[in-house]
């Protein structure tokens, strides 16, 4: 058993304080400082709370002689008296004397020589200007003390914090009631083939160092981003029941020199002592860039790359401790570390699959009412492209919705908002557009769905609508019918000359100078894509099959040109070349089809969205002009 297991097995779980009690413990606390308090009052001045009724010094001496009163006790000018059982006066009676001369000068001296009442003259004690004495003498030390209390926690915490500065925050799993297993992961079969072999390793060593078999030191998860990196290597340590040391690649960064890299020592101690055990360090892009391209040795990230490529290759196969990393960005990474020894064996959890998104959907959909009538299929179908994080975020926002709208179950309708509210954003029907701004907005829509209907190597269109969603003013949503890896060069001058269909359609209803700044977005997109076609993908006319990296970045943060000034202006030529065909491509479209653009406008204006049958139903009948035709 492994100290891990053993730990694990001997600790108890934690108390949680009972506030009920500390509550108690206050209260009584205060109790007995009052207590206490009055106590010192009452000690101070023992008639304290005793009923006494005033009299006037005469009357006083008229009881004295008559013989009614059994004591008198003088304190400065006051007088207290005590009367006699039998005399009817009350028992306790004060009185103040007449200026500052004695009992004797004021008419009491027959009464004290003849013995009729007994007189004792007390010391006149200042009872508040004790106490404020004894404040005065206590409250400064009681300062002082608590002060240096104060001052030598201060220094215990900083100390402590100094010695744990070094430490890494590595948060360790392993022990949790409800483990996550492969069976909680949806799709990524191939991934979960190549994790199975570790989780084998980790159960049954033996039967691999029986072969002379080495398992993997390091496994690299790379994705896009949200496909389950993280989910897919928590999974591998509950299907192995081991410790799982989970930290970010920020975490080691610090402003100290060193500091990183004592946090790595830190990390892989603690490993190896839990062995056998997974270290997994999310987002490892953050300590490990390519340190050609980062310059200046000495750096703080540089030492803590260089520490964990010493770790990784200085630890023995047989200590079971094995390094999983997440990334999405592999080309940022040194080489040092992705050579065999250290990150052997690269994992590629890749966007799901339409069969995929279906589990993943329907693990997602688990535990929500939804109604009978919902397809999860359909839905799968349409969110081609989407992540396992967006998928899930779809299903969240179906519940959302569905609650707003105070429906007992999730609809079709509510997850259909939903996907649409992701994909394209909320519906923004509170904003206010004039008949001017509506009718442009119709025609640009009209113009992109045309074009995107017409050509023939264009997904269909699915929806267009005048309303404005997230940040543009309508939306022309086109959605591939089937997953597909690849996009072939017609494919792509056809999204091309269909964002430009919206700027095209302005110009025909507006004049030439008469466009507006709601193809804004549309051009850029334009821009972005011809540029990656020929830079990129080898797609130019006279740049083919030749790719150009941009993706190099310096130690300024400048993109690193590696060709020539000939080579860039040739370059921006085929952009230009590709933009210039593309509007020509939809100009011709949208002319042959000048009725439909006037209809399906008509039609947008009237009902301000329209689903894909009803498009289809609006264009029955349009025309591709041979003039528009790719060919090869």
């Amino acid at each position: 058993m492994s100290e891990y297991k053993k730990s694990v097995q001997g600790k108890h779980p934690q108390k949680k304080p009972n506030k009920f009690l500390n509550t108690i413990r206050l209260l009584m606390f205060w109790m007995i400082v009052i207590i206490l308090g009055m106590a010192i009052v009452l000690s101070l001045n023992p008639n304290a709370g005793v009923k006494s009724e005033e009299r006037s010094l005469t009357e006083v001496l008229t009881y004295a002689k008559e013989e009614k009163l059994e004591k008198i006790e003088v304190t400065g000018n006051e007088l207290k008296v005590t009367s006699r059982d039998d005399s009817g006066l009350p028992k306790n009676i004060t009185s103040r004397k007449d200026g500052s001369g004695t009992l004797q000068e004021q008419g009491f001296s027959e009464v004290i020589e003849e013995g009729k009442v007994s007189i004792e003259i007390k010391e006149n004690i200042d009872t508040m200007g004790i106490i404020l004495d004894i404040a005065l003498i206590v409250l400064p030390i009681i300062v002082i003390v608590g002060f240096l209390l104060y001052m030598m926690r201060q220094a215990q915490n900083m100390n402590n914090q100094s010695m744990g500065f070094g430490k890494a925050k590595a948060r360790l799993y392993g022990n949790e009631k409800k483990k996550v297993t492969f069976s909680d992961v949806a799709g990524n079969e191939a991934a979960k083939q190549d994790l199975s072999e570790i989780v084998d390793f980790l159960k049954n060593p033996k039967k691999y160092e029986r072969l002379g078999a080495k398992i993997p030191r390091g496994v690299l998860l790379a994705g896009e981003p949200g496909t389950g990196k993280t989910l897919m290597a928590r999974a591998v340590a509950g299907e192995a029941g081991v410790p799982f040391f989970s930290i970010s690649g920020s975490e080691f960064a610090e402003m100290f020199v060193g500091v990183g890299a004592s946090r790595v020592r830190d990390l892989f101690g603690k490993a190896k002592k839990n062995a056998p055990s997974i270290i997994f360090i999310d987002e490892i892009d953050a300590v490990a860039h390519k340190r050609d391209a980062r310059g200046g040795a000495g750096r703080e990230d540089e030492q803590t790359l260089n520490q964990i490529l010493v770790e990784m290759d200085g630890f023995d196969n047989d200590t079971g401790v094995i390094v999983m990393a997440a990334t999405n960005r592999v080309d940022m990474l040194d080489k040092a570390l992705l050579r065999p020894g250290r990150f052997d064996r690269h994992v590629n959890v890749t966007l799901p699959e339409r069969k995929d998104r279906v589990e993943i959907l329907k693990v997602h959909f688990k535990n929500k009412p939804v109604a009978e009538d919902v397809k999860i299929d359909a839905l799968a179908a349409k969110t081609a492209g989407s992540s396992g994080a967006d998928l899930a975020n779809i299903a969240n926002e179906a519940a959302i919705t569905a609650a707003r709208l105070d429906h007992k179950e999730i609809t079709n309708a509510d997850i259909t908002e939903a996907f649409e509210r992701v994909a394209i954003g909320p519906e923004r029907k509170s904003k206010v557009m004039n008949d001017q701004e509506r009718r442009i907005t119709a025609y640009h829509e009209a113009g992109h769905a045309i074009v995107g209907h017409v050509l023939p190597d264009s997904d269909p269109v699915h929806k267009v609508t005048i309303i404005p969603r997230g940040h543009t003013g309508g939306v022309t949503w086109f959605l591939p019918p089937e997953d597909r890896s690849y996009k072939n060069v017609f494919e792509l001058k056809d999204v091309l000359a269909r964002a430009m269909g919206g700027r095209v359609a302005e110009r025909m209803i507006l004049g030439k100078d008469g466009i507006t700044t709601g193809a804004s977005s549309d051009l850029q997109h334009v821009a972005e894509l011809a540029r990656e076609m020929v830079s990129q993908e080898g797609m130019g006319v006279k740049l083919r099959d030749q790719v150009f990296n941009t993706d190099e970045v310096n130690f300024f943060g400048d993109r690193a040109k590696i060709y020539s000034e000939k080579t860039s202006e040739l370059i921006d030529a085929e952009i230009e070349a590709l933009n210039k065909e593309a509007g020509q491509r939809a100009e011709i479209v949208l002319k042959a089809n000048r009725k439909y653009l006037d209809k399906l406008a008509a039609a947008l204006l009237e009902k301000e969205t329209l689903e894909e049958d009803e498009v289809s139903k609006i264009l029955e009948g349009t025309i591709l002009p041979e003039n528009a035709k790719l060919h090869n």
